[in-house]
């Protein structure tokens, strides 16, 4: 397959998907988006409809997974004329995933016109052209040159792009509820290996850290300030804690290191307090992220901070712990697939990496890890530079990306499949 046109076909895809907005509805700062586009924000919507657009265009079925009102997982599975029906018949063939999120973070503070993307020298910038819309267009670079061959890969291909990933991962947790019972539509089987979509620099991620994210108000009694000693301060309970917290954290950098993620860790990020300065504050609240290593559930990081808490503090009866609002599990180590080591080696053999490592950051492949698909994360780009004010992506680094799932995918054999012992 001729890809000498590759550089090209990437950033003229990638401008045309970081021009669209599609900033996550749920996270805090959405607001600041849709002042600088003059109207509501849509979330994934227009992102999806393009999407579907353009599928339509290389003459692809698109379906869509209602996640929540107004967006949708997108969902292709890939076939084509020149392709004969015995050999594309559904479910016949190894079922392969390319799967990335739509949505994006707000745009920082500082970042001007986000969505006009910027090219400068090889890094294209813009909101979201690292996380992950790189890493998507490498994907649909991969479906258009499998779409250009005369005959079929050696694989079903089924792309799948989710919604919410950034703010609570309910399009992985439905995508995987159709994985765990297959529609026989877009998806003939259940598949047989899955890559997620993020910024690895071309590295193969085989393992990455869970996270949960919940609030904790502390409860006390209002009182006039200039006779504190009449009510309760809940931002001084609250102070004591953080304090604890912030012990905690030492504790968890000194237990047993995950040889892939690292130790578990806690941070405080939000706080919230009081009505009037002259006021004794009756309420206090935070919001903590807990980052989980394998083995750890998010239920499990939470009782356990709350039982800490109450031992460290004596304020047993004060503190209040809410539901999560955001939980990911950890992706738990998919070195030993041979679908894994067969990437790593064509990542190594094309551009120099392919190292199998592991993250602390949480994304939607762990969902499908946990039933059994062989799942990993890989993508142009370096997490350093998402969500961040100067957000790019190398562009060489998008094309190799493409390449290399390419490669992975045309020489497909029955050893690159989920069979591991």
């Amino acid at each position: 397959m001729d890809t000498s046109n590759g550089l090209w076909e990437a950033e003229e895809l990638l401008r045309r998907l970081v021009a669209i907005p599609s900033v996550n509805p749920d996270c805090r700062g959405a607001e600041v988006a849709s002042e600088l586009t003059k109207e509501t924000i849509f979330g994934e919507s227009r992102l999806t409809d393009f999407l579907e657009s353009l599928l339509s265009e290389w003459g692809q079925s698109c379906g869509r997974q209602v996640v929540h009102r107004g967006r949708d997982n997108f969902l292709v599975r890939l076939e084509s004329p020149h392709w004969t029906v015995s050999e594309s018949f559904p479910g016949r063939k190894p079922l392969v995933v390319l799967s990335a999120h739509q949505d994006t973070v707000p745009p920082c503070p500082g970042m001007e016109d986000p969505w006009t993307p910027r090219r400068e020298g090889d890094r294209l910038f813009g909101l979201g052209a690292c996380d992950v819309k790189g890493g998507m267009t490498a994907m649909l670079l991969t479906a258009k040159w499998l779409l250009q061959q005369s005959e079929p890969p050696p694989v079903d291909l089924l792309l799948a792009f989710t919604v919410n990933e950034e703010s609570g991962f309910t399009g992985a947790r439905a995508l995987a509820d159709l994985f765990r019972q297959p529609d026989g539509r877009f998806l003939p089987k259940r598949p047989d290996a899955i890559v997620v979509a993020e910024p690895t620099q071309l590295q193969v991620v085989v393992a990455h850290k869970g996270v949960a994210r919940w609030r904790i108000h502390t409860r006390g009694q209002s009182a006039h300030s200039a006779t504190p000693e009449a009510g309760q301060n809940a931002i001084y309970r609250m102070a004591r804690v953080i304090l604890a917290i912030e012990a905690y954290q030492e504790e968890l950098r000194s237990r047993p290191a995950d040889p892939w993620c690292g130790t578990p860790s806690i941070s405080v990020g939000i706080i919230r307090g009081g009505s009037s300065v002259n006021t004794v504050p009756e309420s206090c609240t935070i919001e903590v992220d807990r980052r989980l290593i394998p083995g750890e559930t998010s239920d499990f990081a939470r009782i356990e901070l709350r039982c800490y808490l109450e031992e460290k503090t004596g304020l047993l009866g004060f503190i209040e712990h809410e539901v999560p609002w955001m939980e990911g599990p950890p992706l738990v180590d998919q070195s030993r697939w041979p679908s894994t080591q067969r990437l790593s080696e064509i990542a190594r053999r094309l551009a120099g990496a392919g190292q199998l490592t592991g993250a602390h950051y949480a994304t939607d492949a762990a969902f499908f890890a946990e039933l059994g698909i062989p799942t990993v994360v890989f993508g142009p780009g370096s997490i350093a530079q998402a969500h961040s004010a100067n957000e790019w992506v190398s562009l060489e680094e998008v094309r190799l990306a493409a390449e290399i799932l390419y490669e992975w995918i045309v020489n497909w054999e029955e050893k690159g499949s989920r069979t591991s012992e």
